[in-house]
C-alpha cells in the first residue's frame, strides 16, 4: 500500500477531471497523503471545495499566492511529494513541459520538481494521434516521464478511439509501481488472450468476436503490480500490453504449445476465447463454389482444452490457475460445473449474450467462482475488472 507516501496531484482541464475525485479517494484509502493543484481550466470541471473535502488538504490554484510565495511555496510544493501525478494530462500541459514553459502554477511545479512525474493523458482522439502530440510524448518519455494510458473507447465529444484517461484503479496501480509498491514482484504470471483463428483454407477461418481487451488489461494490471508477465495471444485487435513478453499465435494448438513452453509459472490466467473446434483437413487452396450450389462439407475436430490441460497436470502446475467462462445460458450453474470439470482454482464467468455488449466491448461483468462459492462483481470497465483481478491475485500470495 501507500502508507506514509505523499502524492502531488495536478488536475488539468478536461471532462475526465471528474475521475480525479475517485483517484483521490483511492489514494487516501491506500494510506497516501494527497496535495492537489487545480488549473484554471480544470476548475471548469471540478471545484476546489470538492477536492479539499476529499483530500483533507488545501487546494493550490495560484502561482502568485502571496502567503505561499513569501516562502517560495511553489518550490516547496514541487519537492515535498514522493511523486507528481498529472491526471488528466492535456495536450496543452504536455506541450508546455516539453518546451520548458512555466506561466502558471502547474507548469512551474513540473519544471521545478526533482521528483518522478507520472502523466495520465486525456484528449480527443485526433489530438492524441496528431504528430505534434506524439512528438511531445516521445520527448517526455525520453526525459523520464512515466505514463499510464490513454485507453480506447467512446469519448464525450462523440468520437471513438485512443484518448480516454486511464481509469482511477489503473492510475493507482501505476502510482504504486512508480513508488516501488510491487506486491507481485518475483512472481511469474502467464496470461492468454484474444481469439484463435482456425484455418479453413488460405483465406477463411473459424473464430469468435473476442477483441482481446480483457486479456491485455489483465496483463497490464499484473505488470503494474510488479509481476513478470508472459502474454500469449491469438490474433486480437486489442493493443499488446507494455513491458510483457508477448508470444503471438494463431491456432489453439499453437497456443497450447506456447503455454507449455512458458512453464513453470506461479499463476496462469486463461482469458483467451479459444475456438472449440478446428477443421480436420484445412485446404491449401481457396475453396471455390461449383455449379451444384452445395456448400463444401467441413469435418470439425475438437481443439485441445488448454485450461484443463494445465490445471489437471501433475508436474509444473501453477500454484494458481484461473479460467474464464463465456456463457449465454444458466451462467452461474454452467460456470460452476466448468470449474470443477476443468480443475482450475478460480473461474470468472461472464454473460456474453449479444444484448450485454460484453464480447468485444469495453466493459465486463463477471462472477468469480471459487471453491467457496460465487462472488458477483459489478459491471465496470475491462481495465477496472483487470485491476481488481490483479489485486485479488496479489492478496492470494500475501
Amino acid at each position: 500500500m501507500l502508507e506514509g507516501r505523499k502524492v502531488l496531484l495536478i488536475i488539468a482541464g478536461g471532462i475526465s477531471a471528474y475521475k480525479s475525485l475517485e483517484l483521490i479517494r483511492l489514494l487516501r484509502k491506500s494510506g497516501a497523503a494527497v496535495a492537489t493543484v487545480l488549473t484554471a481550466a480544470g476548475s471548469e470541471f471540478v471545484t476546489s471545495l470538492t477536492l479539499s473535502a476529499l483530500s483533507g488538504e488545501k487546494v493550490h490554484t495560484e502561482l502568485f499566492d502571496l502567503t505561499s510565495e513569501s516562502e517560495m511555496g511553489h518550490i516547496e510544493l514541487s519537492r515535498s511529494a514522493d511523486l507528481v501525478v498529472v491526471a488528466p494530462a492535456t495536450a496543452d500541459l504536455m506541450a508546455k513541459c516539453v518546451h520548458g514553459l512555466a506561466n502558471d502554477l502547474a507548469s512551474t511545479l513540473l519544471l521545478a520538481t526533482d521528483k518522478p512525474v507520472l502523466m495520465a493523458p486525456a484528449m480527443n482522439v485526433r489530438m492524441w494521434e496528431h504528430a505534434a502530440t506524439q512528438r511531445n510524448i516521445n520527448t517526455l518519455r525520453t526525459d523520464g516521464t512515466l505514463f499510464v494510458g490513454p485507453n480506447e473507447g467512446d469519448m464525450a465529444c462523440g468520437e471513438f478511439g485512443p484518448g480516454r484517461m486511464a481509469e482511477p484503479p489503473e492510475i493507482l496501480a501505476a502510482i504504486e509501481s512508480a513508488l516501488g509498491e510491487r506486491p507481485l514482484a518475483g512472481r511469474h504470471v502467464l496470461v492468454t488472450s484474444g481469439p484463435t483463428h482456425e484455418p479453413i483454407d488460405p483465406v477463411r477461418y473459424l473464430a469468435n468476436r473476442s477483441s482481446g481487451r480483457q486479456g491485455t488489461a489483465i496483463a497490464d494490471a499484473l505488470f503494474g503490480l510488479g509481476a513478470e508477465v508472459t502474454f500469449v495471444t491469438g490474433p486480437a485487435s486489442a493493443a499488446r500490453p507494455r513491458g510483457c513478453r508477448v508470444v503471438e499465435v494463431e491456432t489453439a494448438t499453437e497456443m497450447l504449445a506456447a503455454v507449455e513452453r512458458s512453464l513453470p509459472v506461479d499463476v496462469a490466467i486463461f482469458a483467451a476465447a479459444v475456438a472449440d473446434w478446428h477443421v480436420a483437413s484445412s485446404r491449401d487452396s481457396k475453396i471455390k463454389k461449383d455449379s451444384s450450389g452445395r456448400p463444401p462439407m467441413l469435418a470439425l475436430t475438437e481443439n485441445p482444452d488448454i485450461l484443463a490441460t494445465i490445471a489437471l497436470r501433475t508436474e509444473n502446475r501453477p500454484a494458481l490457475v484461473v479460467g474464464f467462462a463465456a456463457e449465454t445460458d444458466e451462467v452461474i450453474a454452467n460456470a460452476t460445473a466448468k470449474r470443477l470439470r476443468k480443475g482450475c482454482d478460480w473461474l470468472f464467468a461472464n454473460d456474453v449474450r449479444p444484448e450485454t455488449g460484453i464480447m468485444g466491448g469495453p466493459e465486463n461483468s463477471v462472477t468469480l467462482i471459487t471453491e467457496a462459492g460465487a462472488e458477483a462483481w459489478p459491471r465496470m470497465s475491462k481495465a477496472e475488472t483487470a485491476e481488481r483481478i490483479a489485486r485479488r491475485v496479489a492478496q492470494h500470495f500475501a
